[in-house]
This record gives structure tokens, sequence and C-alpha cells, in this order.
């Protein structure tokens, strides 16, 4: 835990060296990291203002987007799939959670935790899982794609923080996978990771509805970190017919370059 010089109450949860969470616990609604805010304005946008939201969380991290919500939606009722038990209690320990908020979490596997939550009870899942700084192979699959959809209501949406670099063979292999269980796709990231030229996250956001991308683009243009958000044929032309990756070929996420989180 490293405490943030600006915020008196705000830490930076690092795993492995990666920067893996930020929590300000005086204003749970601040997100800090790029990636975080985008999978903040797809939480904002889900529903209209105000209404609860059930949420899965696969991966707990500092639990930011649980409190995120929590904050922006009261009466929400939330899940937090998190394998680490010690980073739990550790979080639970230091970070604590508003004992208002109706937030579970369970120290399990994401994909078996995933299996135990009730068909059509989301309306968001989100995917933040990295062991050290990779994505788990078996949470990369068109076969644990067709899991998150079960447990999605009709008009639910599937947010995905990925991470990848030039060549951005996982990236595009991702999309391609998400695309055969939805019909509805579009990828924020940093112009820089679209362009691969520089290692970094890409949030995926994935509907069986039409996605709000243009308040989506607008809100991630307008970030600290302003990003660039593809939609429709330009996604498509990105993907560029990459491989749809099932259980039996799937590999973790690449390592990260020398560097990345210095």
């Amino acid at each position: 835990m490293v405490p943030d010089r600006e915020r008196s109450r705000a830490w930076t949860l690092l795993i492995d060296g990666a920067p893996q969470s930020h929590v300000d616990l005086a204003d749970p609604a601040h997100l800090s990291f790029p990636y975080q805010r985008r999978l903040g304005h797809i939480a904002d946008l889900v529903a209209p203002a105000g209404r609860p939201l059930h949420v899965v969380h696969l991966g707990g991290g500092a639990f930011t987007l649980a409190r995120y919500v929590a904050a922006t939606r009261p009466r929400s009722t939330q899940q937090i799939v998190e394998l680490d038990a010690p980073l739990v209690q550790l979080v639970r320990r230091e970070l604590p959670l508003d004992p208002g908020a109706r937030i579970r979490v369970r120290s399990t596997d994401a994909r078996a935790g995933l299996a135990k939550v009730p068909d059509d009870w989301a309306d968001l899942v989100i995917t933040d899982v990295f062991d050290g700084a990779r994505t788990p192979a078996h949470l990369t699959s068109a076969e644990f794609l067709a899991d998150v959809r079960r447990v999605l209501k009709p008009g639910g949406c599937y947010a995905a923080n990925l991470a990848d670099g030039p060549p951005l063979a996982h990236l595009r292999s991702q999309i391609a996978t998400a695309a055969t269980v939805f019909p509805e796709l579009a990828l924020a990231a940093d112009p820089a990771v679209l362009r691969g030229r520089r290692f970094g996250n890409a949030v995926l956001l994935a509907s069986d509805r039409e996605l709000p991308v243009a308040e989506v683009t607008r809100r991630v243009a307008s970030d600290p970190h302003p990003g660039r958000v593809e939609h429709g044929r330009a996604l498509t032309d990105f993907t560029g017919g990459a491989a749809v990756v099932t259980d039996a070929h799937a590999k973790p996420s690449p390592v990260p370059p020398p560097g990345t989180f210095d």
C-alpha cells in the first residue's frame, strides 16, 4: 500500500510491483487510473442515473469499482470474487468498506465464483483479474464469456480491463472472442495503445443491446488522460480477423515489457 501524497486518505495498491488499484476513502467516487475511469463511465451509463444495480466484480483489488458503484448508486447489490484471500484480508483491514454497502466478497477463483451467480442476475459484470500482471488463460475464452452472458440480465453489460502491447495479438483475439458471444462491442483505450506504440490497458464493453457509444466516447475523450473509442466497422477492421480463443487453446495475456510500471 503506497499513500497518495496529494490525497490524505488515498492509497495505491501494488501487486508484484504493478499498480493495481487506487482508493480514496474520503471520496470513493474519485477514480484515478484511466482504465478505472473508463469502467466508471460504463457503470454510470449502464442504467439511468441513481438506479441501484446488481454488479459482479471478477477480481477485487482494493474494491475500487465496488466502492464507486456503492457511492454513486446507493442500495446497489454487489458481489466481488477475488482469489487472493490474504489480499482480501489486507484490504478489509487497511481500507475498510462502508458497513452499510451491500457488497459481498468471495475468496475463490473468478470463474468458479461466476458459475455460482444465478442466471439473469447482473446488470453489469466487470472483469479485472490479473495474476501478477497477466490475465489468467481461463478468463480469456469464449466459454468463459458464455457464462458471463448467462449471468447478465437482458440488456446488461460486460466490461473487461485488458492489457496488451505491440503487436496487440491478445487484444485483437479478445475482441474476436467477445464478438462470438455479444452482438454489440466497443473498445476504449489510449490512442498510443490502439496504435500499437506501447503496452497499456484497454477496456472492452459488450452487450446484447445497442451501446451508448456517443456518450462513452465523449466521456473518454474528456478524461484527464484522454482516450479513444472504437466501435462498429472501425473495431472490426482493428480486430483484423483474429482467431477466437477457446478453453482448449487459451493463453494468459502477455508479460508486460521491462520498465512498464517504472
